[in-house]
């Protein structure tokens, strides 16, 4: 799972990206209201931590901003304003939940793990496609009987092919939700992985492919049909 954390003050917000990581948390972190949006709207994150007072443009704009350019992205929004009033008016922009500061580390992963559950989603350890079995808390791919190990990118990408096996990921997505947005990784370490992940399928005699689309991205593909 990926986070976004938009916080002005470096060092709390160095000391929330440190306890999500220490969770397998892949964070990314950002320092006004503009820079957040403008890496909020790129779709790559499963929960965002949006602080209130903000350079820029402030958290109950970027709340508003981002749903009214349909991110449905959760967002936690974060605030030393205690009021009934500021938490009516920052869940009335688009936040979905809301923590006054000081906070605990554990209320703090609690409401996040409640709000990565989208309403009516099934939360569930194995991901199948065709002939193939993906299983994410022992990242292994199965199939008629093997097995084989993925590392953790190689699991992070077949997360994401096996999660939408219909839609194209571009590697400019893979690149963002696995390495991070600020990473220096580029077209060739995409590659490099897709390549380990089609010799893996060929190991444990799969008939999914992961097929290139050119220009466009890759997707898994059921061969028998």
């Amino acid at each position: 799972m990926r986070l976004l954390v938009i916080e002005d003050e470096k060092r709390l917000s160095d000391a929330l990206c440190q306890i999500l990581r220490e969770q397998k948390y892949m964070t990314d972190a950002a320092y006004d209201g503009v820079e957040g949006e403008a890496l909020a709207e790129s779709g790559a994150y499963d929960v965002i931590i949006l602080d209130v007072m903000l350079p820029k443009k402030n958290g109950y704009d970027v709340a508003s901003s981002l749903r009214k350019k349909g991110v449905c992205t959760p967002v936690l929004m974060l605030t030393a304003l205690d009021t009934v009033r500021d938490k009516v008016a920052g869940l009335d922009h688009g936040a979905d939940d809301y923590m006054t500061k000081p906070f605990s580390p554990e209320e703090l992963l609690a409401r996040i793990r409640a709000l990565s559950r989208r309403p009516g989603e099934m939360v569930t350890d194995e991901l199948c496609f065709g002939d193939l079995k993906f299983c994410r808390s022992s990242s292994a791919l199965l199939c008629n009987g093997k097995e084989v190990r993925l590392n953790f990118k190689e699991s992070e990408i077949m997360n994401l092919l096996i999660s939408r096996p219909s839609m194209l990921l571009s590697k400019d997505d893979i690149i963002v939700r696995v390495w991070g947005y600020d990473s220096d990784a580029g077209d060739s370490n995409v590659e490099a992985y897709i390549s380990f992940l089609r010799k893996k399928l060929t190991f444990i005699g799969s008939e999914v492919a992961i097929v290139s689309v050119k220009k466009q991205g890759y997707r898994l593909e059921d061969t028998r049909c």
